[in-house]
């Protein structure tokens, strides 16, 4: 791109990526007197890492202490427990448990323990193999121990970054999906960005590009670091495999990988997962059988009984793995601009503090925050975990609106009410990938063979009754 267009839309802070980072950094900046826009090169928010992860609300008892990753984990930890509870997010305080399988790992786990007290996390225990089989009674043979991690949870990851971009557009975040960025020209008085809708204008720039931070950083003639795509396959069992176990079963993690787990999630389930494989191909989310088979054998030693249970769906994420062990967060004050780089599966738990984090970075720099406007509005997000009161066991929501009665979605106990309230909202779904994150429709274990042609029918007839709020820069 050459020359800069004077007629484009211009903001005080232009954010790209809608993950779960970009969604908490918008929601931050939110709160001063600024005009913001997120960039989203898809269709909706949280769609690349943020919709496909292990879903566990991290402690950071095993982040490298001293580490940026570190710091934020433990700051977002506090921060995220606490937004679920006021924003009604699913969270489940199941506590780890980090099972050590040979001699080598058992003579780990002080080390372990060691380190957890290092990045200021002093819950943890050592517990023998009689502790570890008393609590957990069906896992495999040839335990040696374990660590016990309390504080370890789990948690929606759908509704926590609807809820970030729902705050921020309550107070008029501009969000432009479908706007790939591609092309970066820095001025005297910020930047101009290339997108397909045309170009937008301005003063600070944040990238939270996730799996394709590094390629936005290389727009802006930077080259610390290059991003390779992760992936981690997982498997999703049965409702009815989810009492094997009492707590997220964690392996002795390696240097590159956390490794295979065992976790319950807030929907029900047990969740298998993830591998962890380097790849080129930044949109190669498709499961494998050499994975899926790797994941079997891992399952067989840890939890031999699961594999006797029922498989709902697989299904593969991408991490933006880099070569540094670290977060690549950087400033570049001289371009007005920071980049958000190398956020690996951590975070989720780390999102609200990294926001913090980078709204300080662009304070130093000189992005003058002012008070006084009106404050985002916390959302009051529909309940999706199992240990919530979801709307079709909720008598009073039903005596107000019958629809929440009108159950669609049996596996998953969906009702007509939600998906309409989905797609009809301030951030309403558009596809059946969006529904299906806000409501669970289609999630269960017919994975929408008896439900799919009524919700894709009810999906096309609310989309086309109701305008679409959010025409970004088409405005």
């Amino acid at each position: 791109m050459s020359g800069v267009n004077v007629d484009a839309p211009a903001y005080d802070v232009a954010i790209i990526g809608a993950g779960v980072v970009g969604c908490a950094i918008a929601r931050q900046l939110a709160r001063y007197e600024l005009s913001v826009v997120v960039l989203e090169r898809s269709s909706d928010v949280g769609n690349g890492t943020s919709k496909a992860n292990t879903a566990i609300l991290h402690t950071g008892f095993d982040c490298v202490p001293g580490s940026l990753e570190s710091s934020l984990v433990k700051r977002g930890y506090e921060l995220l427990g606490a937004y679920a509870d006021e924003a009604g997010i699913a969270v489940e305080r199941t506590g780890g448990l980090l099972v050590a399988w040979d001699e080598e790992q058992s003579e780990a786990l002080p080390g372990l323990q060691e380190k957890a007290s290092k990045n200021g996390y002093h819950q943890t225990r050592i517990l023998s193999t009689e502790e570890v089989l008393n609590r957990e009674v069906n896992l495999g043979q040839g335990v040696r121990g374990g660590l016990e991690v309390p504080g370890e949870s789990i948690i929606c990851p759908w509704s926590t970054v609807l809820a970030y971009a729902r705050e921020a557009i309550s107070v008029g975040v501009t969000f432009a999906f479908n706007t790939e960025v591609t092309g970066v020209v820095f001025n005297e008085d910020g930047q101009c960005l290339t997108t397909p809708l045309g170009n937008v204008r301005s003063s600070w720039l944040i990238n939270a590009a996730g799996l394709f931070s590094g390629q936005v950083d290389g727009l802006c003639d930077h080259d610390d670091f290059k991003v390779t795509p992760r992936r981690g396959e997982l498997i999703v069992f049965d409702k009815l495999s989810r009492g094997l176990i009492s707590s997220i079963i964690l392996p002795v993690p390696t240097s590159r990988t956390k490794g295979v787990l065992v976790a319950p999630t807030v929907y029900g389930n047990l969740l298998l997962g993830p591998t962890a494989d380097d790849i080129d191909d930044p949109f190669a989310t498709a499961t494998t059988e050499q994975g899926i088979a790797r994941l079997l054998d891992a399952g067989r030693k840890v939890l031999p009984r699961l594999l006797d249970e029922e498989v709902t769906a697989l299904y593969a994420g991408l991490r933006a793995a880099t070569d540094h062990q670290d977060y690549q967060i950087r400033s570049h004050p001289n371009q007005s601009y920071v980049c958000v780089g190398g956020i690996r599966s951590t975070g989720l738990t780390a999102s609200m503090a990294i926001a913090e984090y980078v709204v300080a970075l662009l304070v130093s720099d000189g992005l003058e925050l002012i008070e006084g406007g009106p404050l985002p509005k916390v959302p009051n997000m529909s309940p999706l975990g199992e240990m919530q009161l979801r709307r079709y066991e909720d008598g009073d929501a039903i005596a107000v609106d019958a629809e929440y009665g009108s159950i669609i979605c049996h596996c998953e106990r969906v009702t007509r009410g939600e998906i309409r309230d989905a797609c009809t909202g301030d951030l309403p779904a558009r596809d059946i990938g969006a529904l299906r994150r806000r409501t669970r429709a289609m999630n269960g274990r017919c994975q929408g063979f008896y439900c799919a042609a009524e919700v894709v029918s009810l999906l096309a007839e609310l989309s086309a009754a109701t305008p679409a709020t959010l025409t970004g820069l088409t405005e």
